[in-house]
């Protein structure tokens, strides 16, 4: 007996992927391949979004969409059939958007895979602690997940291998040495450690008594705690590395 289909099958034909100037995008190219894109923390929803976008569209003025509205929304006759430039720009900038869009602790899972040059596996119950007061610091400012060690290795170093930059050294101005010897007697005084007692304490010292301008005064202290130029927020990095951590490393940039 042969078998026969009552109808006949809807072909669609979805429209070529182009790379860098305008070549189709091959299998050899780092765009086609998922495990490149995992890598440098682009998570699914961002991904499975963009190239959704790539000859479709759910509806005008709308870029960002979960899984479950594009499924609801596609149709193959919207396709559109000329190709689609691959576009990296707009492609993190979608991954921007599904990372905001994660539940804190979520996102704070997330981040593990990529802190394994910090983070022991399983994390300890200290890592973990660290990581839940920290994730809230980066979640608005992270493009992709791969940028974790960077913003966040210095949490979970210890002060004696914290390596301090060259461009964060190079960056500072002003009297460095008068702002780290005013900023460490300003901070031994502070007693309750917590992020509001530590901004107010070293705004009264180096703001309203040196009369210095945020950018100078906070500057030396951004690269003595973290080691690099650019960090999450400098007050609470303090209060997560504790009085101690925070001393010690400040000291340690002084005595350079």
């Amino acid at each position: 007996e042969i078998g026969l289909a009552p109808s006949i099958p809807v072909f669609g034909h979805l429209p070529y992927v182009m790379g860098e100037g305008n070549k189709k995008l091959s299998k050899r190219d780092p765009e086609s391949n998922l495990f490149h894109h995992r890598a440098a923390g682009m998570i699914p929803e961002g991904l499975v979004n963009y190239l959704a976008l790539l000859g479709w569209s759910i509806g005008p003025d709308r870029d960002v969409f979960s899984i479950d509205e594009m499924v609801a929304a596609f149709d193959v006759t919207d396709v559109n059939p000329n190709p689609a430039r691959f576009d990296h720009k707009k492609a993190e900038a979608i991954n921007v958007d599904h990372i905001r869009l994660l539940a804190p602790d979520d996102f704070r899972s997330r981040l593990l895979p990529y802190l394994t040059e910090f983070v022991s596996d399983p994390a300890t119950p200290e890592q973990l602690e660290v990581l839940t007061k920290a994730a809230p610091l980066v979640q608005e400012r992270m493009q992709l997940l791969g940028e974790a060690p960077a913003m966040l290795g210095f949490l979970f170093t210890a002060d004696a291998d914290l390596v301090v930059e060259d461009d964060a050294l190079a960056s500072l101005k002003g009297d460095t040495a008068t702002v780290l010897t005013a900023s460490i007697a300003a901070l031994e005084g502070v007693q309750d450690w917590t992020t509001e007692s530590i901004e107010g304490a070293l705004r009264a010292t180096l703001i309203d008594e040196l009369g210095l301008k945020p950018r100078v005064a906070f500057g030396p202290l951004r690269v003595a705690v973290s080691g690099r130029r650019i960090s999450p927020p400098l007050f609470e990095s303090m209060e997560i590395l504790g009085k101690e951590s925070t001393l010690t490393r400040l000291r340690a940039l002084a005595a350079r």
